[in-house]
C-alpha cells in the first residue's frame, strides 16, 4: 500500500521532483520546497505522490496461514504503543527489553508498517535461509557504525556517498577488506526514520512529524477517530439506466465522522445490505474523492480521506463477516459493535439517515415512509431517476448542502468542524493533514469479498459463468501435496464481466474477463433477476441459459418501449371528440403527463 504522508518535514514527489513539505495551509493544500532548487510552491495535496522505492510485494492477507496471521498480530501488538507515542526512544528501549527483541528489529517492523500500512506487512518477505544475512567481520562492522554515527547522523547532513568514501578509506588504512557500498547503503536505509531526522534536521522539526497527538483517545476527539456506518432502503423507486422503466428501490450504506458529523463516504446498490456494500462504503470513505467526483460529473469539494481508528456498526450479520473483520484488522481499524438494546450508540448515523429521507421524499418516484403518506401518489409512474443519477444527486446534496450547512449541535458546519480538527485552533492543535492512500485499486479490492476457486483448463467458474485469461495458464490443475490449490478471486457488483485474480507468485491482482468475450456486461443485480426468472420457470441454471434469458428479457423491454411509444403517438393523433373503446381506462392512463404532480391543475368543473 503506497501512502502519501502529508506532515511537515515529509519528502514526497511533485511534478516528478523530490520535494519536502514545509507548511500546512488549509485542509487540502500545503507549501512544498524543491530539494534541488529551494523553490517553493503552494499545491493541492492531490498533486503529491509518495516517493516510490523498490519494495518487496507481500502476500494477500487471505493467503496467510492462521499461524502467520497470529504472528503478524503479535508483532503489531508490540509496536502499537510506539505508534501511538511516536518519537519516544525510551519507550522503544523499554519495549525492546520487555519482549527480548532488539531495537533494530522493532524499528524494522515500524518501517514496514509505515511503508505498507497493513498489519500483515510486518511479517516482511519470506525468509530465504542465509541469503541477506550480514557476513561482515567485527572490524568492518565497527567502522561502519562509527561513520554512520559521526558522519551521516549529524547536522552537517553529509551524503551517503561521502559516508561510504570515509568508511572505505579507513578500511584501506587498516588493511581491512572494505564492505560493498550497497551493504553500507542498506544499513543506512534500515535506520530509524525518527532518529535520522532528529540528528540531521533537528529535534524541533522531527517533532512536527513524530510527536504524538495528546488526548486523542478514547472518544471521538478528532476527525476519523470514530466513524459510524449503517444502511437503509431508500424511499424512492429508480428507473433502469437504459429503458427508463421503473425498477426498484435501492439500498444506501453511509459513513459519518462522529467528531464533525461530516459524511465521509457512501455506497448505493440494488442489493440488500451485505459485506460487499459495507466494504465498498469503507473503501469509499478511506479513499480521496477528487477522481471519483470528476468521473460522476460533480464539481464539488469533498476533502475527506484516510484510515479511521474505529468503526461503529450495529450487530447485523453483514458486519460480522470474516472478510470485513480481517480487512479492518489488517489496516488497523478497530471494528466495534453496538451493544444490544442501546440505540443511542448509533444515534448520529440514524439521525443522518433521517435527514436524507426527508430530502428524498421531495424527489419524483418517492414511496414516502408510510402507505398513508403515499396515498393517491403513483410512485412507479413518477419514477424518473436512475441509480447513476441518484448517486450524483446524493453526492451534490452531501457536498453542497449537508456538509457545509450549520449543524444544530455543533454551532458550525460539519466541514468547518472537520477542518478545525485537522488544522487546529489557538486553544487546541489539529492532528495535521491525514495521509492519503495512493494505490486506490489495491485498497478497494482488499475490502471486496472473495471467492476461492481452482483453475481448470477452461479457466475458472464462478456463479455459473466462466472466466479466462492467459495469466491463469500456469495455474491450471495446480496442486500442493496432491491437493488442488485454490486461488483468490474478487468481483465488483456493478460489472461482473470481469473478476480480479490474485497471483500468489507475482503478488498482484489481474483482470480476468468472461471466457466468451462476446457476452454482454451485466451487473450483479441484473444477474440476480435472471436467476430468479430461471428458478421460477424451472429452467436449468447455466451460462448459456443465463445470457439467453437476459437477452430475452432485454428484447421484451425493448418491445414494450416500442409499443408504448407507438400507442402514445396513435392516441396523440386521435381527434379530440373520438370516443374511447374497450380498455379506454388503460388508454387514458397512457395519456397522463407524468410531469404533473398529484391534483395539480385539475379543473373542478369536470366533476360537476
Amino acid at each position: 500500500m503506497d501512502i502519501v504522508h502529508l506532515l511537515k518535514g515529509e519528502k514526497v514527489i511533485y511534478d516528478n521532483k523530490e520535494v519536502i513539505i514545509t507548511k500546512m495551509n488549509t485542509l487540502d493544500t500545503v507549501t512544498i520546497e524543491e530539494l534541488s532548487t529551494g523553490i517553493t510552491h503552494l499545491v493541492h495535496v492531490s498533486s503529491l505522490k509518495p516517493i516510490f522505492k523498490k519494495k518487496d510485494k507481500l502476500d494477500d492477507i487471505n493467503t496467510l496461514s492462521e499461524k502467520k496471521w497470529e504472528l503478524a498480530q503479535e508483532r503489531f501488538d508490540i509496536i502499537k504503543p510506539i505508534l501511538e507515542n511516536p518519537g519516544n526512544a525510551d519507550l522503544v528501549k523499554k519495549i525492546s527489553k520487555e519482549n527480548n527483541i532488539s531495537p533494530a528489529t522493532i524499528y524494522r517492523w515500524l518501517k514496514l508498517y509505515k511503508s505498507y500500512g497493513t498489519i500483515s506487512s510486518i511479517l516482511g518477505k519470506p525468509k530465504t535461509g542465509g541469503k541477506g544475512k550480514s557476513r561482515l567481520e567485527p572490524e568492518q562492522d565497527e567502522i561502519i557504525k562509527k561513520h554512520i554515527k559521526n558522519t551521516y547522523l549529524n547536522s552537517s547532513r553529509n551524503s551517503i556517498n561521502k559516508t561510504i568514501r570515509l568508511i572505505v578509506s579507513e578500511c584501506y588504512d587498516k588493511n581491512i577488506q572494505p564492505p560493498h557500498p550497497n551493504t553500507i547503503r542498506n544499513r543506512i536505509k534500515n535506520l530509524s526514520e525518527e532518529e535520522v531526522m532528529k540528528k540531521r534536521v533537528g529535534i524541533k522539526e522531527a517533532g512536527y512529524k513524530f510527536n504524538p497527538i495528546k488526548n486523542s483517545f478514547p472518544g471521538a476527539d478528532y476527525p476519523l477517530s470514530v466513524v459510524q456506518i449503517d444502511h437503509t432502503r431508500v424511499d424512492l423507486i429508480l428507473v433502469d439506466e437504459y429503458y427508463r422503466k421503473p425498477y426498484k428501490r435501492p439500498w444506501i450504506t453511509v459513513a459519518i465522522d462522529v467528531f464533525s458529523r461530516m459524511v465521509v463516504g457512501f455506497y448505493l446498490s440494488f442489493d440488500p445490505p451485505g459485506a460487499l456494500g459495507t466494504g465498498l462504503c469503507i473503501a469509499h470513505s478511506i479513499l480521496p474523492k477528487e477522481i471519483w467526483l470528476e468521473k460522476i460529473g460533480v464539481n464539488a469539494q469533498w476533502p475527506s480521506w484516510g484510515f479511521m481508528n474505529t468503526i461503529h456498526v450495529d450487530n447485523a450479520k453483514e458486519f460480522r463477516g470474516k472478510m470485513l473483520k480481517m480487512a479492518c484488522q489488517n489496516y488497523n481499524i478497530n471494528l466495534e459493535f453496538r451493544p444490544v438494546a442501546t440505540p443511542h450508540f448509533g444515534g448520529h448515523i440514524e439521525r443522518l439517515l433521517g435527514t436524507f429521507s426527508k430530502e428524498i421524499h421531495n424527489l419524483p418516484g418517492t414511496t414516502f415512509s408510510s402507505p398513508e403518506l403515499r396515498k393517491n401518489y403513483d410512485s412507479e409512474g413518477r419514477a424518473s431517476l436512475s441509480l447513476t443519477e441518484f448517486e450524483k444527486w446524493l453526492t451534490l446534496y452531501i457536498t453542497k448542502i449537508y456538509n457545509i450547512k450549520e449543524h444544530s449541535s455543533l454551532g458550525m458546519s460539519p466541514l468547518d468542524k472537520y477542518k478545525e480538527g485537522i488544522i487546529g485552533t489557538r486553544e487546541k492543535p489539529g492532528i495535521g493533514i491525514i495521509p492519503r492512500v495512493f494505490n486506490e485499486r489495491k485498497l478497494r479490492l482488499d475490502f471486496m469479498p472473495f471467492e476461492e476457486r481452482t483453475v481448470q483448463e477452461y479457466g475458472v467458474l464462478i456463479n455459473h459463468i466462466t472466466y479466462y485469461h492467459d495469466v491463469l495458464r500456469r495455474f491450471i490443475h495446480s496442486k500442493t501435496n496432491n491437493a488442488k490449490n485454490k486461488f483468490i478471486f474478487r468481483k465488483d457488483p456493478r460489472d461482473i464481466s470481469v473478476i480480479y485474480f490474485y497471483d500468489p507468485e507475482l503478488k498482484e491482482y489481474f483482470d480476468i474477463p468472461y471466457r466468451d468475450t462476446s457476452l454482454p456486461s451485466i451487473s450483479q443485480w441484473e444477474f440476480n433477476d435472471v436467476i430468479r426468472t430461471l428458478k421460477k420457470s424451472k429452467t436449468p441454471i447455466n451460462e448459456r441459459n443465463i445470457f439467453n434469458t437476459y437477452k430475452e428479457m432485454d428484447e421484451i423491454e425493448k418491445k414494450s418501449i416500442r409499443e408504448t411509444r407507438k400507442r402514445k403517438r396513435e392516441i396523440k393523433n386521435l381527434p379530440l371528440n373520438t370516443p374511447f373503446k374497450e380498455n379506454s381506462s388503460a388508454q387514458f392512463e397512457e395519456t397522463i403527463d407524468t410531469d404533473i404532480k398529484p391534483f395539480e391543475d385539475i379543473d373542478d368543473e369536470a366533476f360537476i
